[in-house]
């Protein structure tokens, strides 16, 4: 005969701690909107501002000149390099790797804000249970 089979396991999911537990002193002040939460959250929102900001005004400065460059100095489009015009060269090869490096530098300051903010909401209001 063959063996009973295992018993049924119900699966809920990751055990779940209270919210309470692993909030900061910092992170109630953001959640209760205090004065002070919001200095932080206006500064937090700031800097990711001003990065998407410089990120876009790169982006305007390189590629969204281009066609303004090929407008103003019309013998660009006869330069060949290699096999290939100019314009398809810039247009269709080398945007594409320009994007991604800007996505890449844009997601990894926008990271380091985060955890640079995470770090700050720590040490400035350090957690009033931490002592007992």
């Amino acid at each position: 005969m063959s063996d009973p089979p295992p018993p049924r396991v119900r699966v809920t999911g990751p055990p779940r701690r209270r919210a309470d537990a692993v909030r900061s002193a910092g992170t109630r002040e953001i959640d209760a909107e205090t004065a002070l939460g919001e200095v932080f959250m206006r500064s937090l929102l700031r800097e990711q501002l001003m990065l998407a900001v410089r990120v876009l005004v790169a982006l305007a400065l390189t590629l969204g000149l281009l066609p303004l460059a090929f407008h103003v100095f019309p013998e660009l489009g006869d330069v060949r390099v290699g096999p290939l015009p100019l314009a398809w060269l810039l247009l269709g090869v080398l945007t594409y790797p320009w994007l991604l490096l800007l996505g890449w530098f844009y997601l990894r300051r926008a990271e380091g804000h985060e955890r640079d903010f995470a770090d700050l909401v720590g040490t400035v209001l350090p957690d009033e249970d931490a002592g007992s």
